[in-house]
Parts: structure tokens; sequence; C-alpha cells
């Protein structure tokens, strides 16, 4: 399933589909324009997401890097149970913020 991402409120947004190596490319490509227009505080809901690969941590670690690059405050809510022992495994306990 090809991954949307959609604004809930202003810097609020809800990500459903697969985030696989297939789909992930696309979706950032979409995504950077998106974040081109935010500022402050922005939240990314996972809880939609279905399937995740290293290619799904591969992308939350850019949103990360281009959210500091803008001067944002980025925090994910519901990551998908597959990413959390590649979190864990990586070392990104403390780099990736991620809530519920």
């Amino acid at each position: 399933m090809t991954p949307t991402l959609k604004e809930t409120a202003p810097g609020r947004f809800r990500l459903d589909g697969d985030l696989t190596f297939a789909t992930v490319a696309s979706l950032w490509r979409r995504s950077r324009r998106r974040f081109a227009d935010l500022s402050g505080r922005v939240v990314i809901d996972l809880a939609g997401v279905r399937q995740a690969d290293s290619a799904a941590l591969a992308l939350l670690v850019e949103w990360l890097r281009l959210s500091r690059e803008r001067d944002l405050q980025l925090t994910f809510t519901h990551l998908p149970e597959p990413l959390r022992p590649m979190v864990h495994a990586y070392d990104l306990d403390a780099v990736l913020p991620a809530h519920g």
C-alpha cells in the first residue's frame, strides 16, 4: 500500500500505509516539500503504518535530520513494532524521539 502523509492539524501528521524499500523513496520526495512549509513543533503519528523495514527507519532518521536543519521539533508517535528492535540495535533510542 502506497503510504500517505496527511496533515490532521497544524504541525500534526498521520502516516498510513507501508514503509518499505518499495515505497519510501517516493514518500521522501513528497515529504521534503511539505517540510519546507513547516515551523515549530511537528508530530508524525505512525499508527497507520502496516509494514515497516529498515528503509522506514532510514526515512525517520532523514526526517529528523531535515527537521534539525529547519529548526523544527520533530516527534514520532506510535512507532511501529518492527522498528523498535532496529532503533535499539542501532543505538538510536536517544536520537529518535518517539512517544506512545
